[in-house]
């Protein structure tokens, strides 16, 4: 196993299982104090029919693989299949030699390690691998003894030993892997589930998007067409000046109901969760690329530096905006200069428009300049609205940090 691969399965473990990390050290010098143990009570010589020395040795000399391999246990998290290539040598040599346990106690515990961070093919493999080592342990015990007895007490319980620490390891990986697995299934789950919220949002929203367009909206753009009708049509003279205001009144409502009807169509359809923002100073170039796109020639100058108040730049962007419509409306084909300044804490709007041709019958109510007038007032500001000459200019005057 490669560096990475232990430091990816160490992301997954639990937080506790991750803190053995600064254990191993701990783990190396029991392993290490129990080979002290066993030396100093006499326990050697296990293997004694694979010895191929002529004379028996202390059992101390057993320290002399027990050492590197408790030191290969820091192997165990980060390369267990480094460290048990080397234990798996060290316990050969001191199968020839000593016949100590703790270098096959290491063997097994990184067998174990390598074990559980394999794949299902390769602990398929390993399993191969640990039925061909024991029918040779078998083997070779019979071929050193030549007697079946000895080699099936030497071979059952080495088989044992890592039949167990096989079958404890693989458990363990197929538990992480179950985990995994219905962690995933989890969370695929919570996309579909997502998935389906999402398309039935985006179904509704079609639905009532529909409705709007064919149903209110071609109502409201009734409502208008019919009302300028009746303000252009034969007879309209003869009304008076009360029905003609209501009609001019109910006309542009119309309009502005129908322009705000197809902004919240455009919303739905689109798929995003609000509508869009009010028209600030960012705006005003965007503004007049559609005054003039609608017939209109605009001269822009924005003398603005910095930011504005929330409340300011809304207001300014808001002047602008009914100015620009009022003059499509009202002279189609006339020039209009705007202007945007600073003078002292405040920060002036002048729209100024000249020439065009009005359309005939198209008078407006004054409402939507007296409602911008409010919103101006409401921020502490002053407008201005009105003929000058053969010009009609709209001014207002702002504070320039109003923030509501």
């Amino acid at each position: 196993m490669t560096v990475g691969n232990a430091r990816a399965q160490d992301a997954e473990e639990p937080r506790e299982a991750r803190s053995l990390m600064a254990l191993l050290p701990v783990q190396a010098a029991l392993y290490l104090g129990l080979a002290v143990v066993f030396a100093a009570l006499g326990l050697s010589g296990m293997w004694d029919v694979f010895s191929v020395l002529l004379e028996p040795v202390p059992a101390w000399w057993g320290l002399a693989t027990a050492i590197p391999s408790s030191a290969l246990v820091l192997l165990k998290r980060r390369a267990p299949g480094l460290g048990l290539g080397v234990a798996t040598a060290l316990f050969l040599l001191d199968l020839l030699t000593v016949g100590g346990i703790v270098p096959m106690l290491v063997m097994l515990e990184l067998l174990h390690a390598l074990i559980v961070e394999l794949s299902a093919e390769g602990r398929r493999r390993v399993l191969v691998a640990v039925a061909a080592a024991t029918l040779l342990f078998t083997a070779a015990a019979l071929l050193r003894s030549a007697d079946a007895r000895i080699a099936l007490m030497v071979g059952i319980p080495f088989g044992a030993l890592l039949g167990f620490s096989y079958w404890y390891a693989n458990s363990v990986a197929q538990s992480r892997e179950l985990v995994r697995l219905y962690r995933q299934r989890a969370e695929d789950a919570s996309r579909l589930a997502e998935l389906d919220r999402t398309g039935a949002v985006r179904e509704e929203r079609e639905r009532m998007a529909r409705e709007l367009h064919d149903v209110v909206a071609g109502h409201v753009a009734a409502v208008a067409i019919r009302s300028e009708a009746a303000l252009t049509g034969p007879g309209a003279e003869a009304a008076g000046v009360r029905e003609r205001d209501a009609l001019r009144a109910v006309r542009d409502a119309s309009l502005e109901a129908h322009g705000a009807l197809r902004s919240m169509i455009a919303v739905l359809r689109g798929g995003s969760d609000h509508p869009p923002g009010p028209v600030g100073r960012d705006d005003v170039p965007r503004l007049v690329a559609e005054a003039e796109r609608s017939g209109v020639r605009v001269d822009l100058a924005d003398r603005i530096g910095g930011a504005l108040g929330p409340a300011a730049d809304h207001a300014l962007g808001r002047v602008v905006q009914e100015a620009l419509v009022n003059c499509v409306r009202h002279a189609s084909g006339s020039l209009v200069e705007v202007r945007l300044c600073e003078e002292g804490d405040s920060v002036v709007a002048s729209i100024v428009s000249r020439g065009g041709e009005p359309r005939v019958g198209l008078v407006g109510s004054g409402a939507g300049l007296e409602m911008l007038a409010e919103r101006v007032r409401a921020t502490g500001g002053v407008f201005e609205a009105g003929a000058e000459g053969e010009r009609w200019a709209v001014r207002a005057r702002l504070p320039r940090e109003a923030l509501a």
